[in-house]
Formats: structure tokens, C-alpha cells, sequence
């Protein structure tokens, strides 16, 4: 028998490190089980890349940058490029979704350990897209590298689960998601920021599911569950999809939870924050005509007045007031600094400052 390649062992490390993640994650029993999906998943993908290193005989150790000869050693052993040092190096590019959602995890892992030991649920539901898209990130890493036999496929089953079916489960669910820690939600808001609004919506960056349950005739050579990818859709289907999703026809639906601890601004404030910030006036009016683009608040009267979207307004119940998040202030600088944006936002052409206004 012929003798397995260099890198195999390595690759079979991370392989069993992403099985070991998954069970972890879907084990209802296991009191810290995001955490350790996230720790394991980390050693995954950093055996993953060594082993790409391997086979491709880049040298991934650290060299002494005084003495160029002589290798950096850890109790007598070679030191190696951490996942961070090894995830620039395969993806060059920071404006990368799959490697801004490795690096979201990177740095939550060192939030992570020893700490929100009684959150692990809530960071779950709040960070559920962001972790199957890691998985699904991996999956397909591994198998475009090293062919199709190494698939995670063929050692994980499918999980059985009970999603958000009804009304009184789904407001469970967003209640529970209260639970995590403010300064996790200002974090990953904060990392959110910074990152291109293409990147944000990347499947690669975070994964949505949409499930339905099938009314077709059972098909015998069907899976019980199936993924259909949205670039393989008819425009037909993917009219569609879109229409459920602004319906908020949603089942499961894992998305980040609003800026807490970073202030919230009412409406004139956050004008005044725009208007200061980019090259053209900035009224109230546009700021009304924005949210209402956007739809993230319902309009003036509405039964339901808290359905808002959290990442950037929040219905204050006592005061009967909407107040906006600074994610939101910082959209609106963002878009509204070009022509094309502004009239994205706000349906209307820009006006540029009178001059003495633009030089205050």
C-alpha cells in the first residue's frame, strides 16, 4: 500500500475537528456548545490551511528577524503561523467574505473563552448565519482543495430540530436573543461596520436559511432535506424568495441583535450626524423618507409598533418614540456621501451645501 501523502495527517485532524465542532453545536445537552463549535472550528480551519501549505511546500514557520536563519521555537518546537498569519495568506484580500467571516470568529474566540459562560444559547441564535456559513465556508474549502471524498457529507447527518414553527415559538426565540451580552452585540456591530455592505449579504459571510415544508409528491430519490443555491434559481424563483422575504415569511431566521451599549440617537440627532458628514443637505425630511425606503420601522399609527428592524431602530414603549442606532447613522453617511447612494436612500436628487454651510 502506498504511503499516505505529508499532508494527510494534518487534513485528517481537521476533518475530525469540524466533526467534533458540529456535534457540539447541534447537542442540545452540552452547556457551552457554540463555544466549543467555535474553538473546535478554529483548530479546523487552521489544520485545513497547514495542510494546503504542506502540499503546496510553502514554508509556514517563523523565522527570527534577527538572525534570518534561525527559526522562532515554542518549548523546542518550530513556532507556525497562527490562523490569522495563515488565513492572510490564502486570502490576501480583507475585502474576502469568507475570510471576514474567519476573522469575525478569530477574534470572537478570544471573547469567548473564559467569559459569557451563561450565554451560549443566545450567542447561538444571534450568530446561528454567521456559524453555518464557517461550516459551509470549510466545506467547500476542503473539498474544492482536496476533492469530493474528503466531504464532511460523508460524517455528518442531517439534524433534527425544532424551528421557529409558531407564532409563540418565533416570539421565544426573539426574546431569548435579549439575553446576550451587550458588549458581544457591540462587537460584532462595531466589526459589522467596517465591513463593505457586499460583504455583510455574502452568503460566504453569513448563511440564510429559508425553510418550507414541501407539499410535492415524495420523490424516492430525494433527501429528506434539500438545499437549493440561489445563484441556480430561474428569475421566476428567485422573484419569489425575495417576495417571502419581505413578507418576513421566515421559519429560521439568525441575525445579529441591535447596538446596545453604543447610544441611541433620536431622529433630529441622527439628522444633524448626517448632515454634518457628508456633502450634501440633509433634512429631516430625507431622514423620514429613508427609514420609510427602507422599511425599518413601521409608519406612524401602525398596531404593531415595536416590528422594527433592531440593527437600526428601536421602539421605546414609555415614550412612545423611535430611536435609531448609530449602524443606521453610519448607513446613511455611507450611502448618502455619493449621488448614486443618496438617491438610493431617500428616493430624491442630492443638493450640495451652500458653500458657508460646507466650510462650518
Amino acid at each position: 500500500m502506498a504511503r499516505p501523502p505529508r499532508w494527510q495527517a494534518t487534513l485528517d485532524a481537521s476533518t475530525q475537528e469540524a466533526c467534533l465542532a458540529v456535534r457540539l453545536y447541534n447537542d442540545s445537552a452540552e452547556a457551552r456548545a457554540f463555544e466549543g463549535f467555535v474553538v473546535h472550528m478554529h483548530m479546523a480551519w487552521l489544520y485545513l490551511l497547514h495542510a494546503q501549505f504542506i502540499r503546496d511546500d510553502v514554508d509556514f514557520r517563523y523565522w527570527d528577524k534577527q538572525f534570518k536563519k534561525r527559526l522562532v521555537k515554542i518549548d523546542g518546537e518550530a513556532k507556525r503561523w497562527e490562523l490569522e498569519r495563515s488565513m492572510a495568506e490564502r486570502w490576501p484580500s480583507n475585502t474576502d467574505p469568507v475570510r471576514a467571516n474567519l476573522s469575525l470568529f478569530i477574534k470572537l474566540r478570544n471573547r469567548l473563552e473564559h467569559r459569557h459562560a451563561n450565554s451560549d444559547e443566545a450567542l447561538m441564535l444571534n450568530l446561528a448565519g454567521h456559524a453555518h456559513a464557517l461550516l459551509v465556508n470549510y466545506e467547500t474549502e476542503l473539498t474544492e482543495q482536496f476533492g469530493d471524498t474528503q466531504s464532511l457529507a460523508l460524517r455528518l447527518r442531517l439534524p433534527i430540530f425544532v424551528g421557529t414553527f409558531t407564532q409563540q415559538g418565533e416570539q421565544a426565540l426573539r426574546e431569548y436573543r435579549k439575553k446576550l451580552p451587550g458588549d458581544i452585540r457591540a462587537f460584532v456591530t462595531d466589526y459589522e461596520i467596517g465591513l463593505d455592505e457586499s460583504v455583510v449579504n455574502d452568503p460566504k459571510y453569513e448563511f440564510r436559511l429559508r425553510a418550507m415544508v414541501e407539499l410535492a409528491p415524495r420523490d424516492p430519490d430525494a433527501i429528506a432535506m434539500q438545499f437549493t443555491n440561489y445563484e441556480d434559481m430561474t428569475d421566476e424563483e428567485r422573484a419569489f424568495a425575495e417576495e417571502l422575504g419581505r413578507r418576513g415569511q421566515v421559519i429560521v431566521r439568525d441575525r445579529k441583535q441591535p447596538v446596545s451599549g453604543l447610544g441611541r440617537l433620536m431622529p433630529a440627532n441622527a439628522v444633524n450626524e448626517v448632515q454634518a458628514n457628508i456633502p450634501y443637505v440633509f433634512n429631516m425630511s430625507h431622514f423620514t423618507d429613508s427609514w420609510k425606503k427602507a422599511k425599518i420601522r413601521p409608519l406612524s399609527g401602525d398596531t404593531n409598533p415595536s416590528k422594527t428592524n433592531q440593527d437600526f431602530c428601536e421602539y421605546d414603549e414609555p415614550t412612545k418614540t423611535y430611536r435609531y442606532t448609530r449602524a443606521w447613522v453610519q448607513r446613511l453617511i455611507k450611502k448618502c456621501s455619493t449621488p448614486d447612494g443618496f438617491r438610493e436612500m431617500t428616493g430624491r436628487d442630492p443638493s450640495i451645501k451652500p458653500i458657508a454651510e460646507s466650510a462650518s
